[in-house]
């Protein structure tokens, strides 16, 4: 991987900016800080969407009925918090669209897991438009047993190192 250091009008290095998609290659692998989700993320985000099903809102229904036998993170809310470690860490000013993405749910997530991103680029290339590339990842998300929990491969334009 061919990197920079980003460096301000003062010369003082910028920490927590994101790569340019020339910064990359196929083959580089790197992962995220870990998060816990915690009752009050699915919560909020159950509350915020509207995905008031029994299995997220009914502690005693997900006791007696569910095979899960706790309580369950929303596939979809695992992948949105996987995208939030990913922009901290990779996309702050230099992601310009997120554009695709398969994703899969490999096993349940649940209320006090912590979990982290595992990613390799697969692709990055230029566009059309000399500002702009595009970089497509392998993406793992695993919880603290070291289990996969979800998959996906985003492709997302970034833009050209200056």
């Amino acid at each position: 991987m061919r990197r920079s250091i980003n460096v301000d009008e003062n010369g003082l290095e910028v920490l927590g900016l994101g790569f340019y998609w020339d910064d990359v290659e196929p083959g580089y692998r790197f992962r995220t800080l870990g998060r816990t989700i915690t009752e009050a993320d699915i919560t909020l985000f159950i509350g915020t969407v509207g995905m008031v099903e029994e299995m997220f809102t009914n502690l005693d229904y997900v006791a007696s009925q569910s095979i899960i036998g706790s309580r369950p993170a929303p596939g979809s809310l695992v992948f949105c918090m996987a995208e939030g470690l990913l922009m901290q860490s990779t996309m702050q000013r230099t992601g310009m669209a997120f554009m695709e993405a398969d994703v899969k749910v490999h096993r349940p997530t649940n209320a006090g897991d912590t979990i982290h991103v595992e990613c390799e680029v697969v692709e990055a290339r230029a566009t059309s438009k000399p500002e702009r590339g595009l970089v497509r990842t392998s993406n793992q998300v695993v919880n603290q047993r070291g289990e996969v929990v979800l998959t996906y491969n985003p492709l997302r334009m970034v833009k050209t190192r200056p």
